[in-house]
């Protein structure tokens, strides 16, 4: 009886083991997926015929960085991806998307260029754009159109 209750007691470890080494994969944990989710997205009215400005947030409740590489829409020829440094806007490659963080692109800041509208986007409507990154493949945003002097709510 003594050699079963040790067989018992060594299977029920191995199971206590197997258990525990998978409950480390749930969300938030350092080796899970990036986890994005965009929110706050919107486009002012555009004055101009040719160019537009896109601003969201993207956050990663992931354990894993991730990258926004590039962006396409229907209503532009390109849409280029820019970082604000030291006052001066540039285009970028790609803008990172923390583990646990957010990518936050805000009048002023890191934001969209809608280049060659191939039509004007007016208030009230909605474009839809697709974000493409790195690891987490494209994600498609339906942005509204609101008016030229819009300002959003502060923590967005």
């Amino acid at each position: 009886m003594r050699a079963g209750g040790a067989a018992v007691a060594g299977a029920l470890a191995c199971v206590l083991l197997v258990a525990g080494c998978g409950s480390g994969s749930g969300s938030g944990s350092s080796g899970s997926a990036a986890e994005l989710s965009v929110k706050s997205a919107y486009m002012p009215q555009p004055v101009s015929d040719s160019m537009a400005a896109g601003f969201l947030t993207v956050t990663n409740q992931g354990g894993t960085r991730d990258e926004l590489t590039s962006v396409t829409s229907e209503v532009a020829g390109s849409v280029t991806v820019h970082e604000t440094v030291g006052g001066a806007m540039r285009e970028a490659d790609a803008l990172a998307v923390p583990a646990g963080g957010r990518l936050v692109l805000a009048s002023g800041g890191n934001h969209l260029m809608f280049e060659n509208l191939k039509r004007k986007p007016v208030e009230g409507e909605k474009v839809t754009v697709e974000l493409h990154f790195a690891e987490s493949g494209t994600v498609q945003v339906e942005m509204p159109v609101e008016s030229a002097t819009y300002t959003p709510k502060t923590g967005a």
